[in-house]
Formats: structure tokens, sequence, C-alpha cells
């Protein structure tokens, strides 16, 4: 019999008390592992949403603005020297930086004014595909494009002109087929006409030309600066902008739901870790008589409090190692219940694992130092008193 065997014997004289205190503890590791697991997957899932909802970027050329003013009276300001940027350059080199992984779409522009019966009107070239995954929010009254006949036309732009879905118009002396009419959405996109950014290309006869360029990035594994300052260093005769509004909104949604389940999961850790504490301190005055003959026999305070730490360092490992078990495999099915992980899965970790049932055993002994601590201070003349 030693300071490790001890423990382990302990456990065993009263199996039933060990494993109700193991499966309440367990169940509050799984409730813990299966929150934060679940916290993550919803966290990104929920972060890839926000992103469809428009770009958090934007890619333009660098311009000098020049404010005009003439016998005292103010004619406004006025933007000179102004560069396009090439399509090809700045997509490769938007998708090239260190931090390529976070870019969720790249959706380049060409904005030009043209008339159309007679209307002064924005027209816009877009690659659809990009398009429409950083504006996944966009409905049409009618279809997409899906050739480079084809236009999409905004609410406003639409009761301007006259134009239903199907409906024909002449841009720069072509024939185009409105294919659809954007639902309102109470931005800029409203007043528009929407084509293919090549078609437009060749028709003012500027091949590769864009005007500005979207980015719509994932920010949640790193600031929004360090994916801007590494554009800025691919393209350092640009003008590149984080809208700052638009990321803190959608970080605050992530970060509120990992706050919401760290909140949730320290109410679970405290109150599991404060009944193991109570369990240890009725252990504490059951085996009083047992303290008492240890102390007699040698054995020091130390010895004392070192075998109540151990005993329910002990539980704490295996309920944190059954826990975390228990939790990776509860996540799926919260999951599943929910709908919301889209694809994404909870990880699993052998280094976690270790961790976890490491973590959760020091927790244990933690809550067990006053119980200790008590039972260290029973003399020996207990025991002797006893007998």
């Amino acid at each position: 019999m030693n300071i490790l065997t001890i423990p382990l014997r302990n456990i065993r004289r009263k199996p039933s008390k060990a494993l109700l205190l193991l499966l309440v503890f367990s169940v509050g590791v799984m409730s813990i592992i299966s929150l934060y697991q679940v916290s993550l997957v919803v966290g990104l899932s929920l972060e890839k949403k926000l992103t469809s909802f428009g770009a958090n970027i934007v890619v333009s050329p660098a311009t000098e603005k020049l404010s005009v003013s003439y016998g005292g009276f103010h004619m406004g300001d006025m933007l000179f020297d102004i560069q396009e940027l090439s399509e090809d350059t700045t997509t490769r080199a938007i998708r090239s930086i260190g931090l390529q992984d976070r870019i969720s779409a790249v959706a380049p522009k060409l904005v030009t004014m043209t008339k159309v019966a007679d209307k002064a009107i924005a027209l816009v070239g877009v690659r659809w595909q990009e398009e429409r995954r950083i504006k996944s929010y966009w409905a049409a009254n009618g279809k997409f494009p899906e050739h480079e006949d084809e236009i999409l036309i905004g609410n406003q732009a639409a009761s301007l002109l006259g134009l239903q879905a199907g409906n024909s118009l002449d841009i720069f002396d072509k024939k185009f087929t409105v294919s659809g009419i954007l639902f309102e959405t109470g931005g800029d996109d409203d007043s528009v006409i929407f084509m293919d950014i090549g078609k437009l290309q060749t028709l003012l006869g500027r091949p590769g030309a864009t005007s500005f360029v979207e980015v719509s990035a994932l920010c949640s594994g790193c600031p929004i600066e360090d994916i801007v300052s590494q554009i800025r260093v691919n393209l350092p005769n640009t003008s590149v902008k984080a809208l700052q509004n638009v990321v803190n909104q959608r970080m605050a949604s992530v970060r509120f739901v990992q706050k919401l389940a760290f909140s949730v999961s320290l109410v679970i850790l405290v109150t599991a870790a404060a009944m193991v504490g109570l369990s240890m301190l009725s252990a504490v005055n059951e085996r009083k008589k047992d303290i008492g003959i240890l102390r007699s026999l040698g054995y020091g305070k130390s010895n004392i409090f070192l075998i109540f730490c151990l005993e329910a360092g002990m539980i704490g490992l295996v309920s944190g190692i059954i826990g975390y078990l228990g939790g990776y495999g509860a996540s799926f099915k919260v999951l599943e219940l929910l709908n919301i992980a889209d694809g994404a899965k909870p990880l699993f970790s052998f280094g976690h694992l270790a961790l976890t049932g490491l973590a959760f055993g020091l927790i244990t002994m933690a809550a067990t130092i006053y119980p200790a601590l008590k039972g260290a201070a029973v003399e020996p003349s207990s025991a002797l008193t006893a007998l």
C-alpha cells in the first residue's frame, strides 16, 4: 500500500458512489465539449453565411483629389489621373496573398454610363459566378443571366425604363435580352443595369479593364487588417479599404455565439466542480478514522492532502476522456438536429483528448483543495480515540 494505490482502494471501496460521481462529471464534460465543437462549426458556418451578404474589402485605383474653387466660389472636388485596374492582374494578386484561404470571393466590376431610351443610366459589368457568391441575397423576377447577351436590371432602373423580364434592349447598338428584374435591395444595385464584364469590356474597347474589385473575406481566423495589408503589398499602387462597419457587425455575431457557448460551459464546469468538492468533503467526514490511522502509521499531512487530490484527479482524468469522446459524438447529433452545419464537421484530435483529460483532472484536484486540507488536519489521536 502506497500513496498511489490508496486512492484506487478508496474508489473501489464505494464503487457506486465513485461511478455516480464519474457519471455526473462526465456528463458535464460531455456538455462542455459538445458546446465547444458546435460553437466552432456554427461560428464558421455563420461567418460564411454573413460573408455571402456582401463584400468587406474594396480594391480600387489610387486617385488624386483636387478641390476646385474660383473667386471664393467652391465648385467641388475633382478626381484626376484615374487609372483602371487590370482584371487578371488584380484578381491574381488578391488570390495569391499569404491568407488566400481566407478569401471567399473576388468580384471585379467595370462601371460606365450610357443612355438607354434617352435616359442616362449606369451600366455595371460583373463576373456572374463571383458576383452571385458575394451577393447571395439577390433575388430576381425571372432568372439571372447565363449568356453574354443577357442582362439583369435593378428594380428602379426597370421602372424608369418600363422594362420587364423577357424584353429586349439596345445598348451600344447591340441587342440584349432582359433575363430578370432584380428585386429591390435598398442599395445602389436597384438603379443600374448588370451585364457580363467581358461583353462590356469588348463593347467599350477596353479589354481587361476593371473599375474596382470587391473582396469577400472570412475574418474570424485573423484580423481583417492582415488581409488588407497583404493585398496592399501585392497591389502597391491601389487603394485597399476594409469596410470596418461590415466586418465588425459580422464578427460581433460570430463572437456572440462563441461567448454564449463559453458562458454556458463555464456554468456547467463550476457546477460539476462544486459537486466533486462536496463529494470529497463528505468522503473526508466518512474517513476520519482511516485518516487518523494513516497519520499514526507515519503519513504526514502532505501525504493525506495528496491522497485526496489524487483520488479526485483520477476521477477527473477519466471523466475528461469519456466526456471528450461523448461530447464529440453528441456534437454530430446536435448539428444534425439544428441543421446549421452546412457540411462542416467537428474536429477530433488525440492531442485535444489528452489535454482535456489532463485539464479536467487538474480542475477536480483544484476543487478538492479545501476537503483535502480539512482531511490533512485530522490528528492521529482521532483514530486512537475511536479504537
